[in-house]
């Protein structure tokens, strides 16, 4: 019976990391020094400001799974959509933003 017991949390534990959160979900530090965190909902990753001159703004949407992201984010300066994609490498999450996807740029957020 223990035993049972046993392997029966042994499974519970390990099916819980295999749903783990993807690596873009969590708070970043952007390069103008607010804080954005990026949070799964409905299926997809929405950005969202939580700090700054636009704090409560969501700037974006993304889905994809294994550190490599694409959607949309919106320079909330100028009030514009782009194209976007996203890539994280350890605790860095490189955010790039395209017109045609031929004028681009990107920032490189950092996990907080």
């Amino acid at each position: 019976m223990i035993r049972t017991t046993i392997i029966a949390v042994a499974l519970v534990f390990s099916a819980g990391t295999a749903f783990a959160d993807e690596q873009i979900v969590g708070n970043w530090k952007t390069e103008a020094g607010d804080t954005a965190a990026i949070t799964s909902c409905g299926g997809e990753y929405c950005v969202t400001l939580k700090n700054g001159k636009y704090a409560g703004r969501q700037i974006g949407k993304m889905h994809g799974t294994g550190g490599t992201y694409t959607g949309e984010i919106t320079d909330p300066a100028a009030d514009k959509t782009y194209a976007g994609s996203g890539s994280v490498k350890g605790n860095a999450l490189k955010m790039q933003g395209c017109v045609l996807k031929v004028f681009c740029k990107s920032q490189t957020w950092t996990r907080l």
